[in-house]
């Protein structure tokens, strides 16, 4: 797919910048070593003006899932016969998923695949702007359970931020916003957009909390409720392990 100049003017400041910089975009990950069985898959990173600024689009999966259950994370899932894989995978989920019109998104570019072994999936990050935003509603509610329009400016909120930790060893970046605790893939993905973007601001990298139970809320994470509060910790369902290789280009030439 061919990406959008980076000098469109309908787009913001920090999109255009990350378009430009978008092959230099690390992740903490492995490096890919898909499996036979692995499923190719498509998530939608979507970027839109709302009323409280630039945001993007997040959802929370249903507590009854199989897989994921309870997890923020993009929009997306997996390729189906006839897809125009991997961006009509991301725009038929999202619609599926939270009603977004795929006329009213402007696909600017796609990432290359990521292996995430834990779920063996392969994965690919579409980026999008909501040229005609609409208001965003839980389309399917057998695998959403909330969605989400959060504003960048509480992401990149030095209040929002900590890691979270299992005793595994995994350790990973992780956000405390619109009710929700977003770590793992789609946290790792979101912090280097905002690195990679300019929006980021220095926050403390030494708050590791442990990881909460599948679903739970970021009111119920340590750090931010009362000491009579339980702070039990459930392992992980699909963040990678600790990363043993250099960081991964997540981003080729555009």
């Amino acid at each position: 797919m061919t990406a959008r100049p980076a000098d469109d003017d309908r787009l913001p400041a920090f999109l255009v910048t990350l378009l430009d910089a978008s092959f230099d975009l690390p992740l903490r990950h492995r490096m890919p070593r898909p499996t036979a069985t692995a499923r190719r898959s498509a998530v939608l990173i979507l970027f839109g003006d709302g009323p409280e600024g630039p945001d993007v689009l997040l959802i929370e999966k249903s507590p009854h899932l199989r897989r994921h259950a309870g997890q923020p994370a993009f929009p997306g899932g997996g390729a189906d016969p006839g897809d125009d894989y991997p961006v009509g995978t991301a725009l038929r989920e999202a619609q599926e998923e939270a009603g977004v019109d795929p006329a009213g998104v402007r696909v600017l570019a796609t990432l290359p695949e990521l292996f995430l072994g834990p779920s063996d999936n392969l994965v690919v990050p579409v980026v999008a702007w909501w040229d005609d935003p609409a208001d965003v509603v839980v389309a399917d509610p057998r695998e959403v359970a909330r969605v989400a329009r959060v504003p960048l400016a509480e992401l990149a909120d030095p209040v929002n931020r900590f890691r979270v930790g299992h005793p595994s060893g995994y350790v990973g970046p992780a956000f405390g916003v619109a009710d929700m605790v977003v770590w793992g893939f789609t946290a790792a993905l979101l912090d280097a957009i905002l690195e990679t973007s300019g929006l980021a601001r220095p926050w403390d990298l030494g708050d590791v909390r442990p990881l909460p139970l599948p679903g739970a809320r970021a009111a119920a994470l340590p750090g931010t409720v009362d000491d009579e509060e339980d702070e039990d910790a459930a392992a992980p369902t699909v963040a990678d392990p600790p990363p043993d290789g250099p960081p991964t280009r997540t981003v080729g030439p555009r």
